[in-house]
């Protein structure tokens, strides 16, 4: 696909830009309304084929979940393997799009690895997730980052102390959520390990950070990649642990099947490997 479309999408949905002027920018690189909505399902994400682990797996036990955030109750989705205990333990941060089968999917699939693992709902405080994407990323945009901290912190202290969990809670996150638990490695000294997804980097309080990285960042993320050189270079002057690896010839959410443009099997299943590896390495007991 012309990658002037993808820009466009990235754009649509990580910046202020409604659907109106998204279509009708679309219509003109695509060359006419028709051929634009042709396009829209392959660039939009279509959770009817978010699941690559059946909810009912029987592999595993999940159970939707209410734990006490900093700014009240906080929703989460878990999943461990049956019967297990005392696991390492991983937090799930979902992109913009707010808790959806796609992250619920990627929730049962890092435990079907072996770890206790949740995904909190962070749009929570705002009701939670809605079904609608559109309305799920306008209300990313109003939460305020100091009490998504809290609420993180609480997720750790929480299930940190679970019979399921091994006390070692590191976190993973997708996009928005990667941006998230790079914010959280800042501010949680409590974070074991933190990995992230083409997200958006921290800009202050490197020095803060305690929890070895893991970055994965897509080659073509023009948008996200432009905060690495400033950030790796913080990160080396403050003595920091990270791995940094970049997916040439990939784009943004390299990672979402459900994204038939932007998915590429060999990077997502690529850095998928290398994620389990640093998660058992860093959160074994």
């Amino acid at each position: 696909m012309n990658q002037e479309i993808i820009n466009l999408y990235d754009e649509y949905t990580h910046t202020p830009l409604d659907r109106r002027t998204f279509l009708t920018r679309l219509a003109e690189l695509a060359g006419g309304l028709s051929a634009a909505m042709a396009l829209v399902p392959l660039l939009e994400a279509n959770q009817a084929h978010a699941a690559q682990l059946a909810p009912d797996d029987t592999r595993l036990e999940t159970a939707r979940a209410v734990f006490p955030g900093g700014t009240g109750e906080v929703k989460a989705y878990t999943a461990a393997p049956k019967g297990a205990s005392k696991l390492a333990t991983v937090l799930v941060i979902h992109e913009n799009r707010g808790l959806n089968p796609h992250i619920e999917d990627v929730t049962r699939r890092i435990a079907l690895e072996g770890f206790f693992a949740i995904a909190p709902d962070l749009l929570s405080p705002l009701g939670g997730t809605p079904q609608n994407e559109d309305a799920a990323r306008e209300l990313i945009g109003k939460l305020v980052l100091a009490d998504t901290m809290k609420n993180l912190a609480a997720a750790i202290a929480h299930f940190g102390k679970d019979a399921r969990s091994n006390g070692n809670v590191g976190a993973m996150g997708f996009c928005w959520g990667g941006g998230t638990v790079g914010e959280l490695a800042v501010n949680s000294p409590n974070l074991k390990a933190g990995v992230v997804y083409y997200g958006r980097q921290p800009k202050v309080g490197i020095e803060a950070i305690s929890a070895p990285l893991l970055l994965h960042y897509a080659g073509l993320d023009a948008r996200v990649n432009e905060g690495i050189p400033a950030f790796e270079e913080a990160l080396k002057k403050a003595g920091k642990k990270y791995t940094l690896h970049t997916y040439e010839g990939v784009n943004h959410a390299f990672n979402n099947d459900t994204s038939q443009a932007r998915y590429n099997k060999e990077a997502a299943e690529t850095a998928w490997k290398r994620t389990v590896a640093f998660l058992k390495e860093q959160l074994r007991a």
